[in-house]
C-alpha cells in the first residue's frame, strides 16, 4: 500500500520537496527522466550536480523515482506520481474560452432532446481539450415514460413501444396469453398509457401494485395478465443493465503509444473497455466520491494492464443521483493541474443538462 502525502513530506526537508518537484513537472511536460546535470541548473538555489545526485538517491531509496529503463536519469513511479497529486499539485482554473466552448456545445446538442446526443459531445470535447481520450459511463437509467402503446405482432407476441420523456424510444417484444381479443390488447395498453406517463416502469409496477383490488378489478383476467408480465418484462434491463461506454479519441492514445513504443498497452486497454469489465466498480467509486477522482497506473485494474491514467468525476440527474462518470483517460504524464477543472466543470455542464430533463 502507497504511504500517506504524510510520511513523504515528514522525511523529505525543503530541498528534496523542491528538487522531486522538478523531476515529476519536466516529466509530465516532456515525458522524459532528467539528470542531475539538467536539474543543478534549474533549481533556484545553487546546488552541484553531485548535490543534487545525493538528494536523488534519496528520493530513489522511498521509491518516489527510478531510472527508466537503462537512462541516466530519473522519473517518478506510480507512487511517487501520487505522492505529487496529493500533496503538491496545484489545480488550475478553466479559462473563459473553454468554458464558453463547453457550454455551448454540450447545450447545443442537448436542444436536440436525446442525452447519449451530449455525452457524446462531452466525450469529444474532453478528447480535443486534454489530447488524450474522452470517456463517459453511463449506468442504464430507467427512462421515465411519455407514452407506452402495445402493438401486435403475431397470435403470440406484442412489440411494446416505449417512449421516453428525453425523446428516447426503445421496443421490446412482450408474450401475449393465449386467446387475447384485439379489443383486450388495446384496452391494456389505454390502461398502463394511463399509469406510467410520468414514471418508471419500475414506479409504475409500485403505483399499480398499490392500487386497490377493486380499481385493478376493471380489468379482464387475460388483460391483467398482459399488463402485469408486460410490466415485468419491460423492467428487465436490456444487456443485464451494462453500462453505456462513449470513448472519443483513441487516436490520441495510439499516437503517444508510438511515440513510446507500447501499441500493446493501448490495444489491452481498448480490449478492457470494449469489454466493460470493471466499469460498474469504476461507477461505484464515483458514486460515493464527493468530486474529481484520479487513478494512476494500477490504482484501478480496470486501467492497470494499460498502465493508463485517468481523471474522473461523476455527473448526477435532477434528483441528485449519480448516473454516470466522464473524465480523460491518457498517458500517466498527464497534464493534471489542467485536465482536473475541466473534468469538473463539464460534469457540472452535463448535471445541469440532466436536471432540465
Amino acid at each position: 500500500m502507497p504511504k500517506a502525502p504524510e510520511e513523504f513530506l515528514s522525511v523529505l526537508n525543503t530541498r528534496s520537496q523542491e528538487i522531486f518537484k522538478k523531476i515529476v513537472e519536466r516529466y509530465l511536460d516532456t515525458g522524459m527522466p532528467v539528470g542531475s546535470r539538467d536539474l543543478s541548473r534549474m533549481l533556484q538555489v545553487g546546488l552541484s550536480p553531485a548535490s543534487v545526485r545525493n538528494v536523488m538517491a534519496d528520493l530513489e531509496d522511498l521509491g518516489l523515482i527510478a531510472a527508466p529503463h537503462t537512462s541516466a536519469g530519473r522519473a517518478p513511479t506510480q507512487d511517487g506520481l501520487r505522492f505529487f497529486v496529493d500533496a503538491m499539485l496545484e489545480i488550475g482554473s478553466v479559462d473563459e474560452r473553454e468554458r464558453s466552448q463547453i457550454t455551448q456545445h454540450i447545450e447545443g446538442q442537448a436542444r436536440q432532446g436525446k442525452v447519449e446526443d451530449f455525452l457524446t459531445e462531452a466525450s469529444t470535447l474532453l478528447s480535443g481539450l486534454s489530447q488524450g481520450a474522452g470517456v463517459v459511463i453511463a449506468t442504464k437509467s430507467d427512462m421515465v415514460m411519455k407514452h407506452l402503446e402495445f402493438v401486435r405482432l403475431d397470435p403470440e407476441r406484442a412489440m411494446a413501444v416505449m417512449v421516453g420523456q428525453d425523446g428516447q424510444v426503445e421496443n421490446r417484444i412482450v408474450p401475449l396469453p393465449p386467446g387475447l381479443t384485439a379489443s383486450a390488447l388495446q384496452q391494456a395498453s389505454n390502461y398502463l398509457a394511463h399509469h406510467v406517463v410520468g414514471r418508471t416502469i419500475a414506479e409504475a409496477r409500485r403505483h399499480l401494485g398499490e392500487l386497490r383490488a377493486e380499481q385493478r378489478a376493471e380489468l379482464d383476467e387475460l388483460t391483467q395478465k398482459l399488463v402485469d408480465d408486460g410490466l415485468a418484462t419491460l423492467a428487465t434491463p436490456i444487456g443485464g443493465g451494462q453500462p453505456t461506454v462513449i470513448v472519443r479519441g483513441r487516436a490520441n492514445l495510439i499516437n503517444d503509444a508510438m511515440a513510446s513504443d507500447d501499441l500493446a498497452r493501448m490495444r489491452q486497454l481498448f480490449d478492457e473497455l470494449e469489454s466493460k469489465d470493471g466499469l460498474l466498480e469504476l461507477l461505484g467509486d464515483a458514486e460515493s466520491a464527493q468530486g474529481v477522482r484520479i487513478f494512476i497506473g494500477s490504482e484501478n485494474k480496470l486501467f492497470s494492464l494499460s498502465g493508463s491514467s485517468v481523471i474522473l468525476s461523476p455527473y448526477k440527474d435532477a434528483n441528485d443521483k449519480v448516473v454516470g462518470v466522464l473524465g480523460v483517460i491518457g498517458p500517466t504524464r498527464l497534464n493534471y493541474a489542467r485536465i482536473v477543472p475541466v473534468v469538473d466543470y463539464t460534469a457540472h455542464v452535463i448535471s445541469a443538462m440532466l436536471a432540465r430533463k
